[in-house]
């Protein structure tokens, strides 16, 4: 095992996930090609270069469910368990329109999702900064 920096062109982008509650629940996003045990998650896409990570979750959730959201808290990040990519977490509120399925290339389903059936879409821990927030904000 090699301690050499991963070079440029090998590098994947760093991910930004948009944790986007309204009324009690919490958007869901079912991918087309699900990435490993991640069936469903937060709106969630690539940070594009010279974009900041909370930009970059406002802009996936529109593309990927166009809802119009504004970012109102940094979450956090850390590098994620089953991807080992880093993702940055933001809580972001709805400021109009509906969830749907905006990019059914990528996208198969859309969900707004309660506390009590939280674990069903999201059967693995939680980063607990994002536990903790949704803990205070979905309703039971």
């Amino acid at each position: 095992m090699s301690d050499a920096p991963v070079p440029a062109e090998e590098q994947r982008p760093a991910v930004a996930a948009a944790v986007v509650v309204h009324e009690g629940k919490v958007l869901m996003v079912r991918r087309r090609a699900q990435e490993g045990v991640l069936v469903w998650q937060f709106p969630a896409g690539e940070v594009e270069q010279g974009e900041r990570p909370a930009q970059a979750a406002v802009r996936e959730t529109r593309e990927e469910t166009g809802l119009t959201v504004r970012a109102v808290r940094h979450l956090g990040e850390r590098m994620h368990p089953y991807t080992g990519r880093l993702i940055s977490y933001t809580a972001c509120e709805v400021v109009h329109g509906t969830a749907s399925v905006a990019d059914p290339d990528e996208l198969a389903e859309v969900a707004w999702c309660g506390r009590s059936g939280l674990a069903e879409y999201v059967p693995y821990a939680l980063h607990e900064p994002v536990r903790v927030y949704l803990g205070r904000t979905l309703a039971p």
